[in-house]
């Protein structure tokens, strides 16, 4: 006998939650991001264009023409891919707003382009790509501020450097 579709949804809707009850699921279904409008994001602002985290690096607003409404012209770089992208769109369009968490971890050892590390507060370890600027500069036992969106890590500050 066929489902109704009310108790489809109640079923999936079930399912759903005993998921998130599980170990590592929590985090895949909460979103770890919001929303706002173009109109609003200004150079220094984190925003998400083509599926990655972003920071706005220029902003120009064109003004509302005879036959359109205004649009917004922005300039974005990857946070964890650092490739340059533009945005052209309406000013009032809908832009998803990553929510990235910014913790401290420290180096435990070097090999290459790859840093492993230890979080300070719950004492995971983790692998990270280490950045062009640090590269050669990084030693076992250094503190670092990195910044994790989903399942990407990025260092972005070294402790005990000069000008860190």
């Amino acid at each position: 006998m066929p489902l109704s579709a009310s108790s489809q949804v109640e079923e999936d809707t079930a399912a759903c939650i005993e998921l998130t009850k599980q170990p590592g699921w929590v985090m895949a279904v909460m979103s770890q991001m919001t929303t706002g409008t173009l109109k609003d994001c200004k150079p220094g602002a984190y925003i998400m264009v083509d599926g990655e985290p972003c920071k706005v690096l220029n902003y120009a607003k064109s003004k509302p023409g005879k036959h359109g409404a205004a649009k917004v012209r922005i300039e974005v770089i990857g946070l964890f891919d650092e490739k340059k992208r533009q945005v052209m769109q309406p000013a009032a369009a809908q832009v998803d707003i990553p929510i990235l968490d910014k913790k401290k971890a420290q180096v435990i050892s070097v090999e290459g382009k790859i840093a492993n590390l230890m979080d300070l507060e719950d004492y995971s370890t983790f692998d990270a790509n280490i950045p062009a600027e640090f590269e050669g500069k990084l030693e076992s036992g250094m503190e670092v501020e990195y910044w994790k969106f989903n399942q990407q890590v990025a260092i972005k500050l070294v402790r005990g450097l000069s000008g860190a």
